[in-house]
């Protein structure tokens, strides 16, 4: 049988990325015969199956002129180790992986973790006009390749109708929950959780922003110590705005019960995962906003993942997940009622006899590996 060489690439990624590396890579390295070959930014190889290589070709600023000529580097990898699937996660590597197919008979995949364009034009992370003709650019983009694009992964259901360039060719992989090791016996279910009165670690994790709700964690954090101090907050990730992460710095500089990991450099998820395992409630104070509305958090996946008891912000999605496991409350961050947060943490059983299955990696493993059965033969 001859081997199939599987590439997966991404700009801003790293080569260890989450969904890149620890969910497509790794579940298609199950698949016979075949050589999986991750490209990302530079970051530590992981510990990998032997048909799994690693290419950290990126390293740069944001906005640079090395970022400009990735592309370049990228292409020439291509031409070097002929890949005859390529997954890519970054819009700006569609032209030079179209241009490789042109010469090397290939299939191309677009696995689109956001809706850049909205993200762009409703966010506000560059100045106005920045951000549109970088939206528009994008969206051009994508619109002229799709024709050539062979199939599309979404990370959200919501993709589906949001983005007009897809054409049916599409497999929703949503951001499921992938544990560092499999569960003992497939057994996927929760006994309930209760938590204690003696102190409760709340946890603030992935990227750090104020959109996402950073300020809005430190708000309930110091409402709920008002009611009863014993709670602490942690606060792990990654904040991609300097002047945000000045600003929380200034604000938490006093605050002892307020534990700061990582803000200026990408913190391993394995340290994100062990934050979770060592909390008692996740907080998802998300600002409502059209870019995440009708997304689901990877991070919320990952505390429902662990039956980690959560505080989400009232979204009609998450809150049919939150019914669902009996996992948390939904409330209002700009207005709540801390006794009675503190009230229900206290005195509620959480995940009470739960099957947590559908939370899991593996339910979207089993649609990957169904659908590289159809398109793998090239």
């Amino acid at each position: 049988m001859k081997e199939t060489r599987i590439l997966l690439a991404s700009v801003l990624k790293p080569i260890n990325d989450s969904r890149m590396f620890r969910k497509l890579g790794l579940s298609l390295a199950k698949l016979p015969q075949t050589q999986i070959q991750i490209v990302g930014y530079a970051a530590p190889k992981p510990v990998a199956p032997e048909n799994i290589s690693f290419y950290p070709l990126f390293r740069f600023k944001r906005l640079s002129i090395n970022r400009f000529l990735s592309s370049w580097r990228y292409f020439k990898l291509l031409l070097q180790v002929s890949p005859a699937v390529i997954i890519i996660g970054t819009h700006e590597l569609l032209p030079a992986t179209l241009l490789y197919k042109i010469f090397r008979k290939c299939r191309v995949v677009y696995d689109i973790r956001e809706n850049y364009y909205l993200n762009l034009t409703t966010q506000g992370i560059y100045s106005p006009g920045l951000s549109r003709l970088l939206a528009n650019i994008i969206r051009l983009t994508e619109r002229l390749t799709a024709p050539f694009i062979d199939y599309f992964f979404l990370a959200e259901k919501s993709y589906a109708t949001e983005l007009p360039f897809l054409k049916e060719k599409y497999l929703i992989l949503e951001n499921k929950y992938q544990p560092a090791a499999p569960p003992i016996n497939n057994d996927l279910s929760s006994a309930g959780q209760k938590i204690s009165a003696k102190e409760i670690n709340l946890l603030y994790s992935g990227t750090i922003s104020e959109l996402y709700g950073v300020f809005w964690a430190i708000n309930l954090l110091e409402a709920l110590n008002q009611v009863a101090p014993i709670f602490r907050l942690t606060i792990i990730g990654y904040c991609p705005q300097p002047e945000v992460l000045i600003k929380l710095k200034n604000r938490i500089a006093a605050n002892s019960s307020i534990n700061l990991i990582g803000g200026d450099y990408l913190v391993p998820h394995a340290d994100i995962l062990a934050a979770i395992q060592n909390s008692h409630v996740g907080l998802l104070p998300y600002q409502p906003h059209p870019s995440t509305f009708n997304c689901v958090p990877t991070k919320l996946f990952e505390y429902l993942g662990n039956a980690l008891p959560v505080i989400i912000q009232r979204n009609p999605l998450w809150e049919e997940l939150i019914r669902q496991y009996e996992a948390g409350l939904n409330i209002n961050f700009q207005n709540f009622d801390a006794p009675a947060i503190y009230a229900t943490l206290i005195n509620q059983i959480f995940y009470g006899h739960k099957n947590l299955n559908t939370v899991f990696w593996q339910t979207e493993e089993e649609k990957l590996l169904h659908w590289a059965q159809t398109i793998l033969p090239i």
